[in-house]
Formats: C-alpha cells, sequence, structure tokens
C-alpha cells in the first residue's frame, strides 16, 4: 500500500495563503514562501492599521473644527471648553461635518461657546 504523505491539507493550506496573496506584486503573489511573508506582514499593517484609522479621522475632525472657528474669532480649546461649559454634547465628526456643510448653525454653537464662557 502506497504511503501517505501530506495529500489536500498541505495543498488547501498553501492554496488558502495564495488566495489571500492575490493582487500582490511579482512572485510575493505566486511563489508560497515569499506569499506567507507577504500574507503575514499585511496583516500585521492591517490591524496596525485599523487603530490608526480612528486616530488619524479624529484628527482631520479636529483641524477642520479648529479652522471653522479660527474664522468665527476663537480658537479650537476655548470653544470646546465653551460648549462643554454650555453643556452642548456634540461629537467631533458632527461638528466637523457642520463646520463644512451649515456655517449658519456652527456659528450659532460659536455664539453658545462664547456666552457660555463669559466673552
Amino acid at each position: 500500500m502506497p504511503r501517505a504523505t501530506d495529500g489536500t491539507k498541505r495543498k488547501n493550506r498553501r492554496k488558502k495563503i495564495l488566495k489571500q496573496a492575490k493582487g500582490f506584486w511579482g512572485r510575493r503573489s505566486t511563489n508560497f514562501r515569499t506569499a506567507k511573508d507577504a500574507v503575514t506582514k499585511a496583516g500585521q499593517y492591517a490591524y496596525r492599521d485599523r487603530k490608526r484609522r480612528k486616530r488619524e479621522f479624529r484628527r482631520l475632525w479636529v483641524t477642520r473644527i479648529s479652522a471653522a472657528c479660527k474664522n468665527e474669532g476663537i480658537n479650537y480649546s476655548q470653544f470646546m471648553h465653551g460648549l462643554q461649559k454650555a453643556n452642548i454634547a456634540i461629537d467631533r465628526k458632527s461638528l466637523s461635518n457642520l463646520a463644512i456643510e451649515d456655517k449658519a448653525a456652527f456659528s450659532e454653537l460659536v455664539t453658545l461657546s462664547k456666552k457660555a464662557l463669559g466673552a
């Protein structure tokens, strides 16, 4: 009786890795050894950047709000502090959206913030 070496398990394992490496450049998409390393590294980057994306978006929102605040004659930190004092709980994503799309509503928030600060 012939000896079974690895059979389908080996083939399936390799096929899975090569499927994940589809679209990679050069030998990284066809050669199992290099594809294995590339897929592992890609997974590490994906994991790291899922966390990083959240930071980058918040940074973008803060920058947009800050720019809109400067046009209204107040800086970002004072504006946020004023909102907090006025008990206005609105997240930065929404504030950023208001600053871009509805300047009148944002100006009203700035007015409320300044009033709460007593300026």
